[in-house]
């Protein structure tokens, strides 16, 4: 494809999302500079979808646990053999999203990630949950945890999923079904195994009281996992208005874990003397230097400096198909439902409501605190930001649909299986 072709296409997608996004998007949310300030959105949290479809084929026939072990699994670059966990996380949770949705029979998903992987997986919300906490206060990588948001909230509120195929990730898998895995397999195979006590010991060499300090921090690590393990969805949510209920309840288990392990985390750190936390410091620089070496370009970097500009990168032409797929169907709902001024105006409200967290959860990101206590209190408040996001487009939902009739409802509901048929 020629320059100026290609230059073509990225305008015409640019000219798409503006028309598409409401204008007081632009104004509520400062997207400077029209379509370029949208672009500037829709590429910022992107990482290359190399090698997915490969390593999608590597986790067929529902290995979900062993893939799930080797996608955290870094050592490999020390034997020649370079991973990317995050793109084996894609290819897992991708397995797992679509088996349920049109019979496993779609190459992808409208809901995914930027980077391939999906928060939504059935009736699962944020799998990888746990060791997404690990990986942000212990090892400074906050990839994975930076992707949940807007899109995650759009999916809760028009779910691609029909209620049949939601009620397949809970419902006792017979021979037939055994394709789809169930929530609870899910859950499981999304916990890789807490915190990294043996790396971390074979770093800092603690002495007696630093290894009493050590072994606490990772029970109460374990206990965390518990706790987030409770918040695994044993039914399908039926409705919208369920699944931002079951968004709040992961994430409200997930501030309790990171609650828990502040304390413990806090003690054993300050033992340390300053070689030592130097050398678990060192820890994060490892991987990071290990997942430079298998991750093309980050464009999430790039999209944040002042003189980016996302009509010449083809990678921000993907990531705004994605963003043109998750605009508001409101004309569709309106005329479907057949709303009365005061219905459409609640509408417009939950439009704006959940618009409005693009900015909050999507801002560009900062460099990693330099202390695990400094990191455990950003992903705290990243986390209780996206808490309080949730609940304000769940309580709009609510006034929306306050006056809807049954079968309004039940319309409103058919609505997102019927955007991805």
């Amino acid at each position: 494809m020629s320059g100026r072709m290609r230059l073509a296409l990225a305008g015409a997608a640019l000219a798409i999302a503006a028309v598409l996004l409401p204008d007081r998007a632009e104004a509520q949310f400062g997207l400077r500079g029209g379509p370029l300030g949208v672009a500037r959105f829709a590429v910022g949290h992107m990482l290359g979808l190399s090698r997915l479809r490969h390593s999608r084929m590597a986790v067929r026939g529902s290995r979900y646990r062993s893939a799930a072990l080797r996608s955290q699994d870094l050592r490999g670059a020390g034997r020649g053999r370079l991973t990317n966990p995050y793109v084996l996380r894609a290819a897992l949770t991708a397995q797992a999203a679509l088996s349920g949705w049109h019979g496993g029979r779609r190459p992808q998903g409208w809901w995914r990630h930027p980077d391939g992987s999906y928060g939504w997986t059935g009736p699962v919300f944020w799998p990888f949950a746990h060791d997404d906490l690990t990986t942000a206060i212990m090892f400074a990588d906050t990839t994975s945890l930076s992707f949940y948001g807007y899109g995650d909230i759009y999916a809760a509120i028009f779910s691609p999923y029909a209620v049949t195929e939601l009620a397949a990730y809970t419902a006792p898998q017979s021979r037939r079904g055994r394709r789809v895995p169930t929530a609870e397999t899910l859950c499981e195979a999304s916990d890789t195994g807490g915190l990294p006590v043996d790396r971390i010991a074979a770093a800092v060499t603690p002495n007696e009281l630093q290894r009493t300090a050590l072994d606490e921090l990772a029970s109460a690590w374990n206990a965390a996992r518990d706790t987030i393990g409770t918040a695994c969805p044993a039914q399908a949510p039926a409705n919208a208005s369920e699944r931002l209920g079951l968004m709040r309840e992961r994430i409200g288990a997930m501030i309790k874990a990171v609650d828990a392990i502040e304390a413990p985390l806090s003690k054993f750190v300050d033992l340390l003397n300053d070689d030592q936390k130097a050398r678990l410091d060192a820890l994060a620089n490892e991987r990071r230097a290990a997942l430079a070496a298998v991750q093309r370009k980050d464009v999430k970097a790039a999209a944040c400096q002042p003189d980016y500009d996302p009509r010449y990168d083809e990678k921000a032409q993907r990531q705004y198909e994605q963003l043109v797929q998750q605009q508001w169907p409101a004309a569709d709902i309106a005329s479907t439902l057949h709303l009365d001024e005061v219905a459409r105006a609640r509408l417009e409200v939950l439009q704006d409501t959940t618009l409005r967290t693009m900015q909050t959860l999507s801002a560009c990101p900062t460099e990693p605190a330099a202390t695990p206590q400094a990191r455990l209190a950003a992903v705290k408040a990243r986390l209780q930001t996206m808490l309080q996001e949730v609940g304000g487009v769940a309580d709009a939902l609510d006034d929306f649909e306050a006056d809807l009739s049954d079968e309004q409802k039940a319309g409103f509901a058919a609505i997102g299986p019927k955007r991805g048929a």
